[in-house]
């Protein structure tokens, strides 16, 4: 199983709504955990950590989702066995939470979005809803994925005008092909670089309770 951490209320019971939260490239399990203030009452959140070590791709003492070869793709290789332990990981959720999650979110941060927009289009209905912050959507002949995958699975996309890791052309162009099929989206841009910020961590919150069936804006 991946290594990880949670935040379960008392209150968690069967039904109640999960958040799993993807860190980015050359981070770990606790980057995202200050991100529970998006979380209704009791709502649990789950980070987990890449399994593949940043260094010798040179992210650094962290960990990665894949190893990434510039512009919108991703190596094949790395990314598919993230996507296989992350598969696992979340079907054992229940034994790791102690309860039967309700609606279910998957998301994350720079190359946890990434993971996560490419985990719900290689496993449609896999999830109740996506967030992608500061992410990208692959493309190139060795990574392609269908966009019409994700059917009706609500999506919450939020950018930096201002990213100079994930530059917004990427967003636009990964929103567009989304668009095109079909996808609920909301698609939210800041002035901003390669980070979050209270606002988008408000219009997530807003999100969530309109488009996550079960996810109540009480926060816990």
């Amino acid at each position: 199983m991946l290594d990880h951490l949670t935040k379960v209320p008392p209150s968690a019971k069967d039904g109640s709504p999960v958040l799993v939260l993807l860190h980015g490239r050359g981070s770990d399990m606790g980057d995202l955990q200050s991100l529970s203030e998006v979380l209704p009452r009791g709502g649990s959140l789950v980070t987990p950590q890449a399994p593949h070590p940043g260094g010798p791709w040179g992210y650094g003492p962290g960990w990665a989702w894949y190893r990434y070869l510039g512009d919108d793709r991703a190596e094949p290789a790395s990314l598919w066995a993230s996507l296989d332990a992350l598969e696992e990981f979340l079907a054992d959720l229940p034994v790791l939470l102690g309860f039967q999650p309700g609606p279910l979110v998957l998301g994350g941060f720079s190359q946890g979005g990434t993971t996560s927009l490419v985990y719900a289009l290689t496993r449609p209905g896999s999830v109740d809803g996506i967030v992608n912050l500061s992410g990208f959507l692959v493309g190139g002949d060795d990574t392609a994925v269908e966009p019409s995958a994700l059917g009706k699975t609500p999506l919450f996309w939020g950018h930096g005008t201002h990213d100079p890791a994930v530059p917004f052309a990427l967003a636009v162009r990964g929103q567009g092909r989304l668009q095109d099929a079909g996808v609920p989206m909301e698609t939210r841009s800041y002035p901003m670089g390669h980070w979050v910020n209270p606002d988008e961590m408000e219009d997530l919150k807003d999100w969530l309770s309109r488009e996550v069936p079960g996810w109540s804006r009480t926060e816990g």
